[in-house]
């Protein structure tokens, strides 16, 4: 099934985590940022979930730290077609799709939540989500 014709709503965004840590923030400090991803999936609802969390660090420590997770419903085809030998397939495009939803989403709840602050600076930048996700995701569909 191509990814433009897969059946899907985004039926919910929760921030999961939000922490910021003063105590490790310095003015003149070089801050890196950190991502990670990952997927859940609820067979009984055909629900995806994209969690994705960054962390902004100085010296090895973490100055923020959010995590946002976005939840997608699959349409019945949709989830029917993806179902093989009690395994779900879902297809690395449209896990891309997902995720890109997701970050996008990330990028808002930081300005919301850091808005009025010095952290409102720290802007999540393009991120190649190619590069996240990297394959098909699989998930079992046994009890």
């Amino acid at each position: 099934m191509a990814q433009d014709k897969v059946g899907f709503a985004l039926v919910g965004i929760k921030t999961e985590q939000f922490a910021t840590f003063d105590e490790n923030y310095s003015e003149k400090a070089k801050t890196g940022l950190n991502t990670s991803l990952e997927f859940k999936f609820n067979k009984d609802d055909k629900l995806i979930a994209v969690f994705v969390t960054i962390i902004f660090e100085q010296n090895k420590k973490a100055i923020l730290k959010l995590q946002v997770s976005c939840h997608f419903k699959i349409s019945d085809d949709s989830f029917n077609s993806f179902c093989a030998n009690s395994v779900i397939t879902l297809p690395k495009g449209f896990m891309t799709h997902l995720t890109m939803i997701t970050v996008s989403s990330v990028r808002g709840v930081l300005h919301a939540k850091t808005e009025s602050t010095f952290y409102n600076k720290y802007l999540l930048p393009t991120i190649d989500i190619t590069k996240m996700v990297k394959s098909d995701v699989e998930f079992s569909l046994k009890n």
